[in-house]
């Protein structure tokens, strides 16, 4: 797949929240237009839709030339491949099942793609985010190492995933491949993952470990825990180092059946010097057989001698048996893990654009 960059082709996008809808444009990764704001209106089915189109047709209406396609993310749960919407917590009105993609294809009269929202943050960070930010950085030190998989977490209200091969978007045959949200987790096995990472578990650890009774934002334990505001210090500093645990147990996992490339975005990407220590140590640790958690060994590029320290090549060469050839061999396994540069609706954007020229290109 050529650089998204350079590509001159046109694509609609949406970032659809419960709210609101904002529309845009993207041609060569980059957005072309002012975002453009509608109410979703997500309790009333009608108007919803009418609000989509609505949007749509004011991004066509700024634009000199016709777009490709339309492309963008939807929290599921959905049949994606053929653009139906289920049942959705923050969009009531599309209980029971939605044709959105073949509606707004039969308006516009182009193809129109949808996938998860977890699935297009990873699909942007593989194609326009650290991934190729990492393999530029080996390339240009003279490394031959060039990561190709791909694993993208985002933090928030939820926990979602999405995992990238060799440029490819692996979506399973539901399309809900990377449930990571539903889990099992080693730190409360009684729970499945999403329940220790995500902004109600840190309010909720910090409830139960200082008494705390008012209603808090995630903004406000965080605030506590650096000194910026009264409240149990100690406890808003452990909620965020329990939550670290539940997700370094998680990332742990996805390492051990994928073995690639980790990032992390989201809300809570903020206070990752509160939670990233906590993920490191599970990830970095051992079973109690003193088995090591991982087999590859995981350098986090937030920490500044970390990442020097993944960038360092070790190889050296080796003779090629019954022959006086040599070659190059590196004996470490070795991955990174690394918050996002990017906004998550940023990362979203890119991978849905990314996404529609894949699949025009097919």
């Amino acid at each position: 797949m050529s650089s998204i960059y350079s590509d001159k082709r046109t694509v609609m996008t949406l970032d659809a929240g419960g709210t609101n809808f904002v529309f845009n444009a993207m041609r060569g990764g980059k957005s072309l237009l002012a975002p453009i704001k509608k109410a979703a209106n997500g309790d009333q089915l009608e108007r919803c839709l009418k609000n989509m189109i609505e949007g749509f047709e004011a991004v066509v209406a700024q634009l000199d030339h016709q777009p490709e396609a339309i492309s963008f993310a939807f929290p599921g749960p959905a049949d994606y491949p053929n653009g139906i919407i289920g049942d959705l917590g923050n969009l009531p009105a599309f209980r029971g099942g939605v044709a959105l993609g073949p509606m707004l294809a039969h308006h516009f009269g182009i193809p129109v793609f949808i996938q998860n929202d977890g699935d297009l943050y990873a699909y942007g960070e593989a194609l326009g985010g650290i991934l190729p930010e990492i393999n530029t950085a080996l390339k240009e030190q003279g490394s031959t190492k060039c990561y190709k998989n791909l694993i993208g977490l985002t933090l928030g209200t939820g926990f979602g995933a999405g995992l990238v091969h060799d440029n490819v978007l692996i979506a399973g045959d539901n399309s809900i491949v990377a449930e990571v949200w539903n889990v099992s987790n080693a730190v409360s096995p009684e729970r499945n993952a999403e329940e220790g990472v995500s902004t109600r578990a840190i309010i909720n650890e910090y409830n139960r470990l200082s008494g705390n009774t008012a209603s808090l934002m995630p903004k406000d334990v965080f605030d506590i825990a650096e000194g910026n505001k009264e409240g149990n210090k100690d406890a808003a500093r452990e909620a965020f180092a329990i939550f670290g645990r539940h997700l370094g147990d998680a990332v742990a996992n996805l390492i051990n059946l994928f073995d690639g490339i980790v990032v992390i975005g989201g809300g809570l990407t903020g206070a990752s010097s509160l939670y990233m220590p906590a993920v490191m140590q599970v990830i970095k640790g051992q079973f109690d057989n003193g088995q090591d958690r991982l087999v590859q060994k995981v350098y986090c590029l937030d920490n500044a001698d970390e990442k020097e320290a993944f960038f360092h090549t070790q190889s050296h060469q080796i003779t090629v048996p019954f022959t006086d050839k040599k070659v190059d061999y590196s004996p470490e396994q070795k991955i990174a893990i690394a918050t996002s540069k990017l906004d998550a609706s940023e990362a979203i954007a890119i991978g849905a654009y990314a996404y529609a020229l894949s699949q025009l290109d097919q």
